[in-house]
């Protein structure tokens, strides 16, 4: 008769870091929207640098609601990185306080895109620029949309438990996102909101 032997053990907690499969899937979704948000920008300025009117017609766009916009969003990954290197040390509320007060500044973001939208004296088919505006903001915000869904499903998981100083690829992963999200915006900033002002 054979005998069984029960180990009292936890089961393997699997690869980390660099080794884990979604890092390395997250940073090749990465590799392909930035070329998504490349192109568009190269969009941008090559019609910006054969335009014949000025450009943009109406002037560039006010900073009144971008500055703050970007800054809430910069604070976004800041406080992101401090709630993963919290879990990092096995302080699970570290990282429920990081991932929430995220959650909060991006939703604040799209409040203040959307108020800036409404504001614009042009809209998606007004000329070349409106068009330009609206479709690479567009899909900054749809980028933010993601990444807030992402975060409440990190919430909800570390909320539950089950990230610990051993098991948190996932929240790594999806931090490696959001400020991915974050650095595209600064480009769309420096695109839309600096570059003209620079002539």
């Amino acid at each position: 008769m054979a005998e069984t032997f029960i180990h009292n053990r936890q089961l393997p907690v699997g690869s980390q870091g660099h080794l884990a499969s979604g890092w390395w899937g997250m940073l090749m979704l990465i590799a392909t929207e930035a070329m998504l948000f490349a192109y568009l920008l190269f969009s941008y300025f090559y019609l910006a640098s054969h335009a014949l009117s000025p450009w943009p017609p109406n002037g560039p766009p006010s900073l009144r609601i971008a500055v703050p916009g970007t800054l809430i969003l910069i604070a976004g990954s800041v406080v992101m990185w401090w709630g993963e290197r919290g879990i990092e040390r096995g302080k699970t509320r570290r990282l429920i306080v990081g991932l929430s007060l995220a959650l909060v500044l991006g939703v604040l973001f799209l409040v203040l895109q959307g108020s800036e939208w409404k504001g614009e004296p042009f809209t998606l088919r007004t000329n070349v620029y409106g068009s330009l505006y609206f479709t690479i903001t567009g899909f900054h915000m749809f980028h933010v949309i993601v990444g807030l869904l992402v975060l409440a499903v990190l919430l909800v998981w570390a909320a539950r438990g089950d990230f610990d100083a051993n098991r948190h690829s996932a929240a790594s992963i999806g931090v490696i996102y959001w400020h991915f999200v974050t650095i595209v915006w600064l480009a769309v900033f420096f695109t839309f909101y600096i570059a003209p002002r620079l002539g």
